[in-house]
């Protein structure tokens, strides 16, 4: 009898169901957690794995690639929350979205996570120790975003491409400008005013940083940037292809007012604040011309000087 009870007792204890003081965990079960998130961002899933390895072989890779035609920049890397939160916000390309393992989940993360995931960029959760050494020790915060390398066009293509769609070429071009905001201010004045590129060195000269692509408010998608090898040679290529180089100097011999050149094809030249143009680039150029400055300021910085030649050379081909 007593061995009877014990399996009848044993029987009872495994009966399957709801117990008391569930707390409603089986109909909060049934209900639906949302939309499934992109493989991508699935912890473990094989594309995660996959996004994660591809991120890693492009974070390693420093090496610049040759100039010219397709050539690229190396990728680049935005640390710290705010950063990273601005930058997507912008828009600027990006290839991944590194979140450090156990990060604490505030507003700007949140803010990064969401804005990625919408935008399909993988989110890769790494320790802190990888963040730190992929950053080289920068105060990342838990977040780092990738951006891929910039691909170039070569400088002929910018007043090919011009040519045959039936127009007069309208090129910038930039000599020892340094500063990223410059390049993307100049991006977006070429953009505005219906120019056909910007050419800048390709050493001792800005390039399309996270700076810039922010400064040109997303134009950089829309306007082609050429890196020369050598500045002086590609003005040369320039004048061989029919084109009117003309530099911006505080001394030019012609004043913006009275510059024909901007009605045909032309690349205009704009120095660094400080130096102004280069030696060799100056003696290349066809004609100087300055910006009458009544106010008494010495010089312009290239985004603003670039502003004000391509509204007036936009205004001539109207």
């Amino acid at each position: 009898m007593a061995g009877n009870s014990q399996r009848r007792n044993r029987r009872t204890s495994n009966k399957k169901g709801a117990t008391v003081g569930s707390g409603g965990q089986r109909r909060r079960g049934l209900e639906g957690k949302g939309p499934t998130p992109p493989a991508e961002a699935r912890k473990g899933h094989a594309k995660q794995r996959a996004a994660n390895a591809k991120v890693k072989r492009a974070a390693s890779t420093q090496s610049r690639r040759p100039s010219g035609r397709g050539a690229k920049s190396t990728s680049e890397l935005v640390a710290g929350r705010n950063p990273v939160v601005e930058a997507l916000r912008a828009d600027i390309p990006a290839s991944a979205v590194y979140v450090q393992q156990f990060i604490d989940n505030d507003e700007r993360v949140r803010e990064a996570i969401k804005l990625a995931t919408d935008r399909g960029i993988p989110l890769m959760e790494a320790p802190r120790p990888e963040l730190d050494r992929i950053t080289n020790g920068l105060n990342h915060q838990g977040l780092v975003l990738q951006i891929p390398p910039y691909e170039y066009a070569h400088p002929e293509d910018l007043a090919a491409e011009a040519f045959d769609a039936g127009e007069d070429p309208l090129i910038m071009a930039l000599d020892g400008v340094t500063d990223p905001r410059n390049l993307g201010a100049v991006v977006r004045s070429v953009a505005a005013f219906g120019g056909h590129g910007v050419v800048v060195p390709e050493r001792r000269a800005a390039g399309m940083t996270a700076g810039a692509w922010k400064t040109s408010a997303g134009t950089a998608a829309q306007v082609q940037v050429a890196r020369a090898t050598n500045l002086t040679r590609t003005l040369e290529a320039y004048q061989k292809a029919g084109l009117t180089v003309v530099g911006l100097a505080a001394d030019g011999e012609v004043e913006l007012q009275d510059l024909e050149a901007l009605a045909g094809p032309v690349v205009v030249v704009a120095g660094s604040e400080g130096k102004g143009l280069s030696r060799l680039v100056g003696e290349t150029c066809d004609l100087r011309v300055r910006i009458p400055m009544p106010g008494g300021a010495e010089s312009l910085n290239a985004g603003v000087a670039a502003g004000i030649v391509l509204y007036e050379a936009s205004r001539r081909r109207a």
